[in-house]
């Protein structure tokens, strides 16, 4: 397995992480890096433990037992406050986007840059345009207009939009939910592309996901996560990407399933076969009905 960049600091860190609700074990002993500079797919079906992870990482649930480092230094966070603080910003699957709103006015949501002084205060419309545009464009998103609505977006520029925004105020990692799922090809490639400039810029990316076919591309390295476990951590040259496909569906699980359409085929057959003896006995009874009815008469 994978030990990427030995001799450097991750940027965030999770060591033997577990997390408990009650008798419920939604995660046990997850250990996971991200460094300066990488994409790290975190990967998993349906049920995984990806989105409980994602919660401990942005600071929404603290671990029932292992360890959380940033930069090499242990934390507690206690709000997703506390991890955007240390530079740490999670872009979830659903945007925190007003769709009516302008681009520029999503791009600075909650901390609008404003003019004036007392009364007088109010946005700096010209401020906005100029840094949204500098923003977008040093990720290859080129406007026309920021002030049109930030609904009038694909969902692959919305996906883009957050992940600038969230550079600009200051990440040093990006955790990204599932932010190609409802995308077609297109709008997949589009942020994909984005991804692999944020990596570029020197970010660390964590990039969560249930498609292997979207994580190949641009992981460097991989966390399998299957029923709140851990396959472990594979890099690239580890791994390919049939094998990732096989073991986040689990090979026994795979094994057991084959098994049971098989035995679901045998019995179809089986099925299929009484049918026709049934249908071949009920037209023999309809022609000595047939016969006696005649012999009546």
């Amino acid at each position: 397995m994978s030990t990427a960049n030995p001799s450097s600091t991750p940027l965030l860190e999770v060591q033997n992480v577990s997390k408990y609700f009650g008798s419920i074990i939604a995660l046990k002993d997850i250990s996971m890096s991200v460094y300066a500079g990488e994409v790290m797919c975190l990967l998993g079906d349906n049920g995984a433990g990806k989105s409980t992870l994602i919660k401990i990482l942005s600071g929404v649930h603290q671990p029932s037992e292992g360890r959380y480092l940033v930069e090499g230094k242990e934390v507690h966070f206690k709000s997703p406050r506390d991890a955007l603080n240390a530079g740490i910003a999670t872009v979830y699957q659903d945007l925190a986007m007003i769709p009516l709103m302008s681009i520029a006015r999503n791009f600075f949501l909650g901390s609008e840059p404003t003019k004036g002084w007392g009364p007088f205060l109010r946005f700096d419309a010209a401020y906005a345009d100029r840094v949204t545009r500098a923003e977008l464009a040093r990720i290859g998103i080129q406007l026309r207009d920021t002030t049109q609505p930030v609904g009038t977006l694909s969902g692959g520029e919305r996906q883009s939009v957050a992940i600038a925004r969230a550079v600009y105020f200051g990440a040093k990692v990006l955790i990204l939910d599932e932010p190609t799922a409802a995308l077609g090809v297109k709008e997949a490639g589009v942020v994909l592309r984005y991804i692999a400039q944020a990596r570029a810029r020197g970010l660390g990316v964590i990039f969560i996901t249930h498609n292997p076919h979207h994580a190949y591309p641009v992981g460097d390295r991989f966390t399998l996560l299957n029923r709140g476990r851990s396959y472990g951590t594979f890099a690239k040259s580890e791994i390919s990407r049939e094998e990732i496909t096989e073991m986040m569906a689990g090979g026994e699980d795979l094994a057991e399933l084959s098994h049971e359409l098989a035995e679901f085929a045998r019995t179809d057959a089986l099925i299929a076969d009484a049918a026709q003896e049934l249908a071949k006995e009920a037209e023999q009874l309809q022609q000595l009905e047939q016969h006696h009815s005649t012999d009546e008469q």
